[in-house]
């Protein structure tokens, strides 16, 4: 553990919050720790190891956004995916990113219908709270930017009419890292709009026994924990979850830090500022607290800055890799006192 990490931890918990929704908050904040650990139980049913995947899946809920999930083949990234959908109670769609795959199948487009004699909206597969975009680095840019609108606007736009998207609305997209022909690197600008980039890697020896025990019998039905309402309602509640103005620096210093890093060609934006507020704050409320903690922004950077920076060619070259670098800023910026 660094210097950076032990002062982290040592750190007196703030003061409670002066907003008047504080004493809301800290009720949300015991109550989600249930649910937190109620939705591992489910999803252990299904998949085994992955409480880690799932929380960062649960921050991601909460704060918002959008997750982009890597892995190789074979590691259950869509079963994962499905079941968290039906433990939150949501409705869920799978999209098959392929080259052929056009802007329309993803939004929907207008037809004619004789019936009616006039042209109406067959809505596309976007149109749901959750959705898995499977591979989505098969598709080439033009189909990926179907998904830039709903991402950031929760929005589309198909033929000049807007339409707005059910809420929540939360994208799953996996992609495999490994293959090289037949896929399109997403570009920086779609990156971007992922809150969270998580990797799933094997479940280890002990893991994989309990996987072969597991589905050596009928995989059991999970029960729902989540209900659409609550999900909204966590949301709204998000931005009162405590934290001191010294943590808001800090943050900065991060960014700061970043943008003029050697090994970097470019270094985090505002909006990864503002996505690792969110994003420790859902951390915090997750573990039960009203109030989030230098802690909670270290356990969250990787997530959110990892696929925001772009390592210069000369540092790739010589073995520099972002999590290298992430740590690197986390060390190297100074934990400052909280009042």
């Amino acid at each position: 553990m660094t210097p950076t990490e032990q002062l982290a931890q040592r750190l007196t918990p703030p003061a409670v919050s002066p907003d008047a929704n504080g004493e809301a908050v800290r009720e949300l904040a015991g109550r989600l720790r249930t649910l937190r650990e109620r939705t591992f139980t489910e999803v252990g049913r299904v998949v085994v190891g992955m409480e880690a995947v799932t929380h960062q899946f649960l921050i991601a809920l909460l704060a918002g956004g959008h997750v982009l999930l890597e892995g190789v083949p074979g590691v259950a990234k869509t079963t994962l995916s499905k079941t968290f959908a039906r433990i939150l109670g949501i409705e869920y769609h799978r999209l098959q990113f392929t080259p052929d795959l056009l802007p329309s199948d993803v939004t929907g487009t207008y037809i004619f219908d004789r019936k009616e004699n006039d042209f109406v909206l067959r809505k596309g597969p976007i149109f749901c709270n959750i959705l898995l975009a499977d591979e989505v680095n098969r598709a080439p840019a033009k189909t990926q930017s179907a998904l830039l609108e709903a991402m950031q606007e929760i929005q589309v736009t198909i033929e000049g009419t807007t339409l707005r998207l059910p809420e929540p609305f939360m994208v799953l997209a996996t992609q495999n890292p490994i293959e090289q022909e037949g896929v399109y690197r997403l570009p920086e600008a779609q990156l971007d709009r992922f809150l969270l980039r998580v990797e799933m890697g094997y479940p280890g020896h002990n893991g994989e026994v309990d996987m072969l025990k597991l589905h050596s019998r009928p995989v059991e039905e999970v029960n729902q924990v989540f209900t659409s309402e609550l999900i909204l309602d966590m949301q709204r509640q998000l931005a009162a979850v405590h934290g001191t103005e010294a943590l808001l620096h800090y943050i900065v210093d991060l960014a700061e830090a970043s943008r003029n890093h050697p090994d970097l060609a470019l270094g985090a934006s505002p909006r990864a500022a503002l996505c690792l507020l969110r994003c420790a704050r859902a951390r915090a409320l997750l573990d039960g607290r009203h109030y989030f903690t230098h802690a909670d922004i270290h356990a969250i950077a990787l997530g959110v800055l990892g696929h925001r920076l772009i390592i210069r060619p000369e540092a790739e070259v010589e073995g520099k890799r972002v999590a290298d670098v992430v740590q690197e800023l986390l060390n190297s910026v100074p934990v400052l006192e909280t009042k």
